[in-house]
This record gives structure tokens, sequence and C-alpha cells, in this order.
């Protein structure tokens, strides 16, 4: 038995990609892997740290002696709300790998719906030859950004450089050089300026069906693009998924991407799938690296171990 502290590890990941990672991962101590049937009944109430994604329901009851928890995505509303949680201190998963992920996914979706791809892969299933007229540039554009987190600073980033006019909003004032934002008491001025608005905010009491009816009212109407996009990367608790079909259908929202949904899979019935004005995709815009993960918490781990300040710390009463 390592003398190091143990890892417990309860992730749904897939078992190619864990056994890939863990081959080279927390050398000389034991990590039980709980999605490892050979690891099944092993006793983890020994393990100081927890790597987790949607663990099972129990265990914190078996794991007693934990120190600290690690999220095995950027967010961590599915860490908050487990039940029995401990008092520990929580740490985000924030790597480069995951953050250029998700940033490509929100430039490739605004870059699709500039360049009027629905439309045209509708006249290629037609079979018709038809330049759409009047096509907007991207400085006609004003991509409104909620989240101003690291997964929004590098998407409003790289928007820029695309060349769309850019802006973000976040509960509380943040000052980003170059960039215009604005906080909750200036959402709707925020939001009547924005053509394309995109969703990286965390599921929180307050974001919880943020994204409805009224709010997409808001936005801004008869722009360059004529009516708004929504893109949702974030979280799906935080849009009512009626209204954006309603707001889909009755013409307030032009065109949506969304990677998230209230319940995941989208259930089979949902008009999403078939919207000829709608991207769907499998919550896949930033899929966790396992072994970047891994380095993560191997690099966390040791600060901690060494007796320094753990990074990227959860703050449980904002909710990330």
């Amino acid at each position: 038995m390592s003398a190091k502290p143990s890892v417990v590890i309860d992730l749904k990941f897939s078992r190619e990609a864990m056994d890939r990672a863990l081959a080279g991962a927390f050398q000389n101590r034991e990590v039980i892997d709980l999605g490892n049937p050979d690891h099944a009944g092993k006793d983890i109430s020994q393990a100081s740290y927890a790597i987790l994604w949607k663990p099972g329901p129990t265990l914190f009851q078996k794991a007693t002696s934990l120190q600290v928890l690690f999220s095995g995505g950027a967010g961590v509303d599915h860490v908050l709300t487990l039940p029995g949680l401990p008092e520990l201190p929580i740490v985000r998963f924030v790597d480069r790998s995951l953050t250029d992920r998700m940033s490509e996914w929100v430039v490739l979706n605004c870059l699709y719906h500039l360049r009027r791809m629905p439309q045209y892969l509708k006249q290629q299933r037609e079979k018709l030859w038809h330049e759409i007229a009047m096509q907007p540039e991207a400085r006609e554009v004003t991509v409104g950004v909620m989240g101003l987190g690291v997964l929004g600073l590098d998407s409003l980033r790289k928007l820029k450089v695309m060349g769309f006019n850019v802006i973000g909003w976040s509960r509380r004032k943040k000052e980003i050089e170059g960039i215009e934002t604005f906080d909750e008491d200036h959402i709707d001025e925020f939001l009547a300026r924005t053509d394309m608005l995109v969703g990286l905010l965390p599921l929180t009491n307050e974001t919880r069906g943020l994204y409805d009816s009224s709010l997409f009212a808001k936005l801004k109407q008869g722009g360059a693009l004529g009516k708004p996009v929504f893109l949702n990367v974030g979280r799906g608790g935080s849009q009512v998924e009626v209204d954006v079909i309603s707001a889909l259908e009755k013409g307030v929202l032009g065109a949506a991407s969304l990677d998230v949904f209230e319940k995941e899979p989208l259930l089979i019935d949902s008009p999403l799938w078939t919207m000829e004005n709608v991207v769907v995709t499998p919550h896949a815009a930033a899929e966790s690296d396992v072994r970047a993960l891994f380095a993560h918490v191997e690099a966390q781990i040791a600060r901690f171990e060494a007796g320094e300040v753990l990074e990227h710390l959860v703050d449980r009463n904002a909710g990330y």
C-alpha cells in the first residue's frame, strides 16, 4: 500500500479514455476507480481525494475521510446538489483544452448562423442553386455573451478576432479591456443590443430558467440577422425549453444552437430535433480530456499536500 493518500474516482466517462488516462496518472498513489468492475466492493473509507462527475448517491456515506473534492468538468452544479455533500473544498476543472473546445463551439455556431448555413443546407437537400442576398458581415452583428468566467472570456476574445462586435454580461460588473460589459441592473440594455445571445452561465438558483419567453422578447429585433439567435452551451437547466421552442415557432428567435438541455439525453419527441433552424449537439461542446483532468488534479493535490492554497476553488454561496 502506498504511503500517499489515496484517490477515489467516480466519473461517468468512456471506459477506454479512463483506462488510457489512468495508465500514467497518480504514480505511487492508490487509485480506486469505481467505474472499474475489478474495484467493485473496495473499501474507500480512507480515500483523501475524490474526482467526481455524476457520482453514485452513496459515495459520501462510504468515503468518510475525504479532504478535497474535484469536479470532472467545468461545471459544479452536479457536485453542489449531491446528497450528503460534506463541507469540503471543491475544485473546478480549468484547462486550456476544455476552454479551447468550448470557445471553438461558440465561434463555429456564430459563424454558422452568420453565413446562413441552415438555409444553404436546406437548399442543398432540395438541390436548389440560389445565393441568399444581403448577407451581413461579422462586424454588423453584436454577440452578447452571458457568463464572463474563463470560458466566456475566451469566447469573447475569439469572436472579436473574427470581427464580431462583442459585449458581455455577468451578475456582478466586470471590467474587461476593450469589451463593453453589463451587470444584472443593466440586463435589459444588454439584451436590446444583442443579435446573437451566447449562454455560458453556471447553473445556480439565479440562473435556473433564466432563458425564457420574457428574456427572448427583449433581444434585438430587426438587426443585421433579422431575428436574434440563441446559443446555449452553459447549462440546460438555465433554459425553459418550451419557451425556446415557442420563440422559434413564433419567429421571436430566428435560430438556435443548443448543446445542453433540461433533460439529457434530449427527449426523442422534442421538436428541437427536426427544426431546420436549430443545431443540436449532445452536450459535446467541450468533453473533458481525462488525461488533462488527471494532470490538473495531480497539480492541485501537490499544492494541497505542500500546504499551498488550492486553485479554482468553488464559492458555494455563488454556486460556481
